[in-house]
């Protein structure tokens, strides 16, 4: 298996850079790195040749407006249901949780009772 195929984390962000419609070097200089080096550090990250560590992720997240969640989502469905909850509102997500328990449970009783949990 190649670099790139073992990557998820180099996959995911390379979808949201490309989405974002960012180059690896735009990216790479707006998450704080030296422009001398952005674009190959970022290229390398989205190969899978370097891992990203924890703090840097959260930085190139936050430019992308993704959550970090994301680049680590190894289904595509989950990674599509993290974007779309990281992008709505609290009370929504509260809702969208409680909803996907009553998916899972089958139980409207439990759908209102897990709300309140934190």
């Amino acid at each position: 298996m190649s670099a790139s195929e073992s990557s998820v984390f180099g996959t995911r962000l390379k979808e949201a850079r490309l989405h974002a419609g960012l180059s690896q070097r735009k990216l790479g200089i707006e998450a704080g790195l030296d422009p001398s080096v952005a674009s190959t550090r970022i290229n390398r990250y989205e190969l899978g040749v370097h891992e990203v560590d924890y703090p840097f992720a959260i930085r190139l997240a936050k430019v992308l407006r993704v959550p970090v969640a994301y680049f680590y989502a190894d289904d595509g469905d989950l990674s599509r249901l993290i974007l779309m909850f990281g992008g709505i509102s609290k009370k929504k997500r509260e809702e969208l949780i409680a909803f996907a328990n009553f998916l899972q449970t089958g139980n409207p009783e439990e759908q209102v009772d897990n709300r309140s949990r934190g």
